[in-house]
């Protein structure tokens, strides 16, 4: 199955949502009777070369921690994006993204850690065992989606960038490059896109680097060649394109709270009590059930409060939001 544009989509090429499931209950079923080793018992298989979107993934181990409900359709998740970058429509990204030349790709570390320099997209790879994870994914604008990503976590990579006690936050920076990227050519936001998480964050076993979507390689539009996720925070902070990682002593500044502080707070965590401005978070829509599905309650930390909640003991986070 390749990963097309959605206008490319045809019903039939669409993995069924039960196939996709009865596959990872056949490996969940192999790793628990040995037949397969469990994520972090042996290192990937090499990345493959020159891949295209639509690439598969290789090698990808389950992991037990998934989201027990059904993956958004693969045609939502790759044709239904935010990435300003390839224009402000939620098709844009989908329509313009195929400028975006992932390979090669290189990302810059730098600021309070003991080793810092330019790294090729394969080093930084190298040596992580890929696991495919169904996570929660909420948007701001209160429509959410299930989505099977792969990747690694965060943490096991920054702690080989040796950070020092003065790191106590990590900076991102999305490519900003006008030719492989038109929407930077217009002043939406103040270019390069930017993100950070407190160092705690950033290290917490969820927090997810991101290579793929479905058992592939990931799409332009969602992020290529490497993207975060962090689940129990909204869709913005989960920043695509990464290029450069900076860690740093004092808070970063983040591109939607530079551009509205009011609307965006540094930590979006998923809170069904704290209101954006001009709408409610208390419920949401999944995405692909129609304009008029019915909305469920937002669960606080987008369902995962009793993994990540300690982070925030004693924090205000009507205040910190």
């Amino acid at each position: 199955m390749l990963i097309k544009r959605p206008q490319d989509i045809k019903p039939s090429e669409i993995t069924p949502e039960s196939t996709f499931k009865q596959r990872r209950g056949l490996l969940k079923a192999a790793l628990a009777m040995g037949l397969i080793k469990a994520a972090g018992a042996s290192a990937q298989e090499p990345w493959p070369n020159n891949p295209t979107e639509g690439t598969p993934l290789t090698g990808l181990q389950p992991w037990p921690g998934d989201v027990n409900a059904e993956p958004t359709a693969i045609e939502h998740v790759t044709g239904y994006n935010n990435y300003y970058e390839f224009g402000t429509g939620k098709a844009d990204p989908a329509r313009y993204a195929h400028t975006l030349k992932p390979h090669p790709w290189t990302v810059t570390v730098e600021g309070e850690a003991n080793r810092t320099g330019t790294f090729a997209f394969e080093d930084l790879i190298k040596g992580h065992t890929l696991e495919e994870r169904i996570y929660r994914f909420r948007c701001v604008e209160a429509w959410s989606m299930v989505v099977p990503w792969v990747g690694f976590p965060l943490g096991d990579l920054l702690r080989s960038f040796e950070p020092n006690s003065r790191a106590n936050y990590v900076q991102f920076f999305t490519l900003n490059d006008s030719e492989q990227m038109p929407g930077v050519r217009y002043p939406v936001l103040r270019w390069p896109y930017r993100e950070g998480l407190t160092i705690a964050e950033a290290m917490h076993p969820l927090t997810l680097l991101t290579v793929g979507l479905y058992g592939q390689v990931l799409p332009n539009q969602n992020g290529a060649p490497l993207r975060l996720i962090v689940p129990w925070k909204y869709g913005f902070k989960s920043i695509k394109s990464i290029v450069r990682i900076r860690f740093m002593e004092e808070q970063p500044q983040t591109s939607w709270n530079m551009a509205n502080a009011r609307e965006y707070g540094f930590y979006s965590n998923v809170n069904p009590d704290k209101d954006h401005p001009r709408w409610s978070q208390a419920s949401e829509r999944v995405l692909g059930g129609g304009l008029f599905s019915a909305r469920v309650p937002t669960l606080p930390f987008n369902g995962y409060a009793d993994q990540v909640a300690s982070l925030y003991t004693g924090l205000d986070l009507m205040a910190n939001y």
